[in-house]
């Protein structure tokens, strides 16, 4: 699927319960990668929505899911100075929400093994946030005790998303885990 906006993380042993569940909202894509998933959703938060809905009526629903990650800004990449272009652009969205608040970026790698390192990617695009924050007059924080919102960036081969989640997202949707 190479226009996907979601990306499942399914527990161990949970590859087709997880698929089963995810097919009565979608088209559920398997990956080269170990339980990963992926969907193109037209609203990808009524799908998170939707699922917080069901573990509130059955929490052993969900059991087969170990991670549920929408993403709202995605583009492909060759290599690693693309990437950066790419990722660069990408995060400028959040520019406006990011300023004056504490924030960090967490990505999640499947492929481009040796060629890419998520901490040293992470490390560029959260000291490119802050400088591009601090031009703007309007400076923010990288800090990872309870920030603001977390920045989420997924890589699935040579694609990428990435999405935007405030600290009260996070906890009204815990299949984003990424606290």
């Amino acid at each position: 699927m190479h226009d996907w906006n979601v990306v499942i993380t399914v527990n161990e042993g949970g590859f087709n319960p997880a698929r089963k569940l995810l097919e009565h909202y979608g088209n559920v894509d398997r990956t080269d990668y170990f339980n990963i998933l992926l969907m193109h959703q037209e609203e990808p938060w009524q799908l998170l929505e939707t699922l917080r809905r069901e573990a509130v009526r059955d929490p052993e629903a969900l059991a087969p899911l170990a991670r549920v990650m929408p993403v709202f800004e995605t583009f492909s990449f060759q290599n690693a100075a693309d990437f950066e272009g790419k990722a660069r652009r990408a995060v400028q969205r959040w520019l406006p929400e990011l300023g004056g608040c504490s924030f960090y970026l967490r990505m999640h790698w499947r492929g481009f093994k040796g060629k890419l390192s998520s901490l040293d990617e992470e490390r560029f695009l959260d000291t490119y946030l802050l400088e591009a924050l601090e031009m703007a007059g309007n400076e923010g924080e990288i800090s990872f005790d309870d920030p603001d919102a977390i920045l989420a960036l997924e890589t699935v081969g040579p694609r990428a998303g990435l999405s935007l989640w405030t600290r009260e997202e996070l906890e009204r949707y815990p299949l984003l885990h990424l606290t």
